[in-house]
């Protein structure tokens, strides 16, 4: 039995400086993480073209760039890294992602603390803010790679560009402060504000990977938050904490930065790969096989990443014994995510799939995922890892883990939101001209780096021609090779942004839901008003004979039911 009700939202229409510079909008909100995510995300791409470019052509002009110096290599090294990971990665797949999605998910119109949200951006603009200014004062920015490892981050004899050092630091730290402060609204507006009727079984895949990877965030950056401040007391007073001529140890920071660094890794990757749940099951027409399981296994893995930090530390003196326990821990976290990664492949099975430019991203994300899990087995292996550690084997390998996350998982959900988020189509077309371009250089790029690190290039090398034994024609062939996919990698983000900003005003005319799909934000306008719905959505369970959790005929909203 259900009850009709109305819901009147109160909302008005809002200014332009309100609505676009002091929103409380959770969707205006969510734009705004987008942007400036998009906008980081070019820079953070940029600087990855300039620094490919010199190690293809060393000492050579950068076309667009200049020429890279020694210093200005290391820094575009250092800020290319961070940026990817906290100024594009998190604020579009957490950020971006979780503002728009969850109120309209679950059936509210906005954040509960509408305010702390929009203080959650202003916060985050304020970090990019400062991480780029770093790059103009005395010194030039950080070049002490994204991990920050003293003594290259602390000791003044050591760290060439303190100003730089001190305001990455700093930016980073207000980065965590936006998303500790958004993480406590996703968390609270998810528990207790979903639409009557709404289980917590019947809530979308996506939301429950946001609100996991936003409780791993909270529980695990902790530790690094202290580091931060000892780091700086040691970089501005010079206390020494990391200093063992003082008395300080370096590993110490290390055991600091990975207990919150790994736990990071599933903090990007859960949300994408609940992003990729939700396309492939619209677009294969089923539902998800083993809803139940793979939430028990996302809560799982977010466990068991808590106890594998140190095999990132296998060569930094650690006593073996305890390297034996976290090769362990790291073969056993492998599990889960496989066994998520076949679920996926489970609901494919006798589908009735539309191979649509989100789904080719999702199915994608599933191909290049697997090189980039089976390759971290070589890692996380502590024999195996004294050998390939600090070598391109870990940057191809990263990068494959990373990649699929980053760029591929957000291109999923962005193919597949578009027409909620602006209310038309993106070209086809244009998009799957996108999809191949981007995968095929992709692979271009890091399969033989694959080869030139376990060949012996170290990474962070600014010129190879100094080091004789990986100066060999057949290794710098290869590296101009993955230069030139880099380049092509680049170009073909151009019919992206192209057919991004172009449909806005010319795609055809969405539709609520011009995908067919079941979940509650298609029950919205396209885009959604000021308050998501005319009437808030009560869920509604019809009596079949088999109900699926979750999916699709679970969601009825009452003001829709005929």
């Amino acid at each position: 039995m259900t009850i009709d009700h109305a819901h009147d939202t109160h909302h008005h229409e809002e200014g332009f400086f309100k609505k676009y510079f002091w929103s409380t909008d959770h969707k205006m909100i969510a734009k705004q993480y987008l942007f400036t995510g998009m906008f980081m995300g070019l820079m953070g791409g940029f600087f990855a073209y300039a620094l490919r470019m010199q190690q293809a052509f060393p000492g050579k002009t950068v076309p667009l760039y200049g020429v890279v110096t020694p210093t200005l290599y290391n820094a575009l090294a250092t800020n290319h890294g961070t940026i990817m990971i906290f100024w594009f990665a998190m604020p579009v797949l957490i950020a971006a992602f979780g503002n728009y999605l969850i109120p309209l998910m679950i059936g509210v119109d906005d954040m509960v603390f509408p305010r702390i949200n929009r203080l959650s951006y202003q916060v985050f603009l304020l970090s990019a803010i400062v991480l780029i200014a770093s790059f103009f004062v005395p010194g030039g920015a950080f070049g002490g790679a994204w991990t920050a490892y003293p003594p290259l981050s602390a000791n003044a004899n050591y760290n060439l560009t303190p100003w730089g050092a001190s305001l990455w630091l700093v930016a980073v730290a207000l980065e965590f402060v936006a998303f500790l402060l958004g993480g406590i609204n996703f968390i609270t507006t998810f528990m207790n504000s979903r639409a009557p009727g709404m289980k917590m079984f019947d809530i979308p895949m996506v939301l429950w990977t946001i609100i996991i990877a936003s409780i791993l965030f909270m529980a695990s950056v902790g530790p690094l938050i202290a580091g931060a401040i000892m780091l700086l007391f040691d970089q501005t007073m010079s206390i020494g904490f990391f200093d063992p001529a003082k008395g300080g140890d370096p590993v110490l920071w290390q055991h600091l930065f990975w207990f919150f660094g790994h736990p990071e890794v599933y903090v990007v990757l859960l949300p994408a790969m609940g992003i990729v749940a939700e396309v492939i099951t619209v677009f294969a027409r089923k539902k998800l096989f083993g809803y139940k399981t793979v939430f028990y296994t996302m809560v799982g893995t977010g466990a068991l990443s808590f106890v594998v930090w140190a095999h990132h530390q296998f060569i930094a003196g650690i006593d073996p014994r305890m390297a034996n326990l976290f090769t362990i821990t790291t073969v056993l976290i492998s599990i889960p995510i496989a066994e998520m990664c076949f679920v996926y492949i489970a609901t494919l099975y006798k589908a009735s799939i539309e191979f649509s430019t989100a789904m080719l991203f999702a199915l994608a994300f599933l191909a290049e995922f697997f090189i980039g899990g089976v390759t971290g087995i070589f890692l996380g292996a502590s024999g195996s890892d004294i050998y390939f550690h600090d070598t391109y084997f870990v940057v191809a390998h990263f990068h494959y883990t990373f990649v699929p996350i980053a760029i591929i998982g957000v291109m999923a959900g962005l193919y597949f939101w578009y027409p909620k988020m602006f209310g038309r189509m993106m070209d086809e077309k244009l998009g799957k001209i996108h999809f191949w371009g981007t995968v095929i250089s992709f692979n271009c790029i890091f399969i033989p780096l694959f080869y030139t690190g376990a060949a012996g290039d170290q990474r962070r090398i600014y010129n190879y021609q100094n080091f004789p034994h990986t100066n060999t024609e057949f290794l710098s062939d290869l590296r101009t090779f993955a230069t030139i996919s880099m380049v092509s990698m680049l170009l073909f983000q151009i019919p992206f942004l192209y057919n991004f900003f172009v449909s806005m005003k010319k795609g055809k005319v969405a539709g609520k839901n011009p995908w067919k799909s079941n979940t509650l934000e298609w029950v919205a306008d396209s885009p959604p008003p000021h308050g998501n719905f005319k009437e808030l959505p009560e869920v509604y369970r019809p009596p079949y004979e088999y109900s699926v959790p979750g999916r699709a005929q679970d969601y009825w909203p009452q003001n829709e039911k005929a």
